[in-house]
């Protein structure tokens, strides 16, 4: 019996630490799910209900592993609602095989190399006067700017998305939610 008792305590005390961790794990809830900093950004944007789209295109591109790696990255991720605002058909012509250099050029254009935190990015929107350039991973530039205390975006179109859910840190890097899908220049 105290065998049993010993167990019983130990596996509490286990249940009990793993619960304590997790609340001490800075999360942030998106899409319904806790964003936990100990996971990569895959292991974390598989639980949002919001990043459903962002997900499938990221398989589909063959992202998954790049975006599992060390990196650091900073991602900023558009919500299922702005991939719905683009064109009807662009999300299911972007999923098709033949697609795929195009899609992984959108989904690219979305990550930085580097992790920049919201008040690193306020850093360079300061140092450079009211805006900053930042180079993608697929080699474009995304501008920006404060909009009020919103972080806004800028494509090189002229497209605008902002951030609307900032450090969801991760163990690999940062993501930024956003509410509108930058484009690069095609």
């Amino acid at each position: 019996m105290k065998q049993g008792k010993k167990l019983f305590f130990v596996a509490m005390a286990s249940l009990f630490f793993n619960a304590s961790f997790a609340q001490m794990e800075d999360t942030k809830m998106v899409g319904g799910a806790a964003m936990y900093p100990s996971k990569n950004i895959v292991e974390n944007a598989v639980n949002s209900k919001d990043h459903t789209t962002l997900v499938a295109a990221a398989k589909a591109a063959g992202l998954v592993a790049t975006l599992q790696s060390a990196g650091p990255f900073t991602v900023f991720a558009p919500t299922n609602k702005a991939f719905e605002m683009l064109p009807a058909g662009t999300v299911d012509n972007l999923l098709k095989p033949e697609s795929k250099a195009a899609l992984t050029g959108v989904l690219t254009y979305h990550v930085v190399s580097g992790k920049y935190s919201s008040m690193d990015l306020a850093k360079l929107i300061k140092a450079g006067k009211g805006t900053a350039t930042l180079k993608t991973v697929a080699g474009g530039n995304l501008m920006i700017m404060m909009k009020g205390k919103k972080i806004a975006i800028k494509d090189e179109n002229g497209g605008v998305a902002y951030v609307t859910i900032k450090d969801v840190n991760q163990s690999n890097g940062v993501i930024h939610v956003i509410d509108h899908v930058v484009l690069p220049k095609m």
